[in-house]
């Protein structure tokens, strides 16, 4: 059974800096892709970041590009979100997520909407205050 957990949210004020970690079991973790994705009220689900199943391809919305840093480690089954320099408009919940690469002409690739990422975790909650 996969599992993800998501840990390290939490309350910051503007410019501040969160560290989100998703410990992930049930399957092959080398063999995912991983993503973090948010959701705050009203809000469809949105891509933050993507990193591909060796760790070497990132991918980064709009939103959080310069701010946040995507990375994995293979030998604790987790993957981590760095955010430093947070806005208000960053105040949501934040889900972990895997997924089987996609291929593209017989390279695996990572990215949304590519990789649907079906795999969820509850989500750890992040709230910036002005």
């Amino acid at each position: 059974e996969v599992q993800l957990v998501e840990s390290g949210g939490g309350s910051v004020q503007a410019g501040g800096s969160l560290t989100l970690s998703c410990e992930a079991s049930g399957f092959t973790f080398s063999s995912y892709c991983m993503g973090w994705f948010r959701q705050s009220p009203g809000k469809e689900r949105e891509g933050v970041a993507t990193i591909g199943n060796g760790g070497e391809v990132t991918y980064y919305a709009d939103s959080g590009q310069g701010r946040f840093t995507i990375s994995r480690d293979s030998a604790k089954s987790t993957v981590y979100l760095r955010m430093d320099g947070l806005k208000p408009e960053d105040s949501a919940k934040y889900y972990c997520a895997a997924g089987r690469p996609a291929l593209s002409r017989g390279t695996p690739i990572c990215t949304i909407p590519k990789v649907p990422y079906p795999y969820t975790g509850q989500g750890t909650q992040v709230t910036v205050s002005s």
